[in-house]
């Protein structure tokens, strides 16, 4: 390994710093040429552009964030069951652990899905080298969560997810 070289586990949690986006849980799929965005509501406004909310929990729906942007490309994309779909690109920076890059992400329902972002060869392409054994190598996003039984208003505290299983 060079020193350039970044371990990843089989998923991570990426940001999305354009978009105010942290956290968001994505499965690394190296048989998957693009990446792809769990999004709803997308209506494309003039020529270029197009607006959608990115969905960032499963269970949790009011989780939400709103997106206007410029379309990259429009491309046809197979989808793991073999049919085809036409697609919207958008492009945004994208984080996955101290590495930073520009990344086309097509635009998808994938509310039946358990992640929200597929991280296809493209976005994964240099750096990265992929422990498929491991997931969150590169750790998980602090959550803020409030103390049980605390008498004082608005006392917080963070901790992560694997201290609070």
């Amino acid at each position: 390994m060079t020193r350039e070289t970044v371990v990843i586990g089989w998923n991570e949690d990426v940001d999305l710093p354009d978009w105010g986006v942290r956290g968001l849980r994505a499965k690394v799929d190296t048989g998957a040429r693009s990446s792809a965005l769990h999004v709803e509501n997308v209506e494309e406004i003039g020529r270029n552009r197009v607006r959608f909310d990115v969905v960032l929990h499963r269970k949790r729906r009011d989780r939400r964030v709103h997106v206007e942007t410029r379309i990259v490309r429009r491309g046809r994309v197979r989808s793991s069951t073999g049919h085809y779909t036409n697609r919207i690109f958008v492009a945004t920076r994208v984080r996955i652990g101290p590495i930073e890059r520009v990344v086309e992400l097509s635009l998808v329902d994938r509310e039946r899905m358990i992640f929200r972002m597929l991280l296809g060869r493209t976005a994964l392409a240099g750096p990265f080298l992929i422990d498929v054994d491991r997931a969150h190598i590169q750790g998980r996003r602090r959550k803020t969560v409030k103390r049980k039984n605390d008498t004082r208003k608005n006392v917080k505290r963070t901790k992560t997810r694997r201290q609070s299983e």
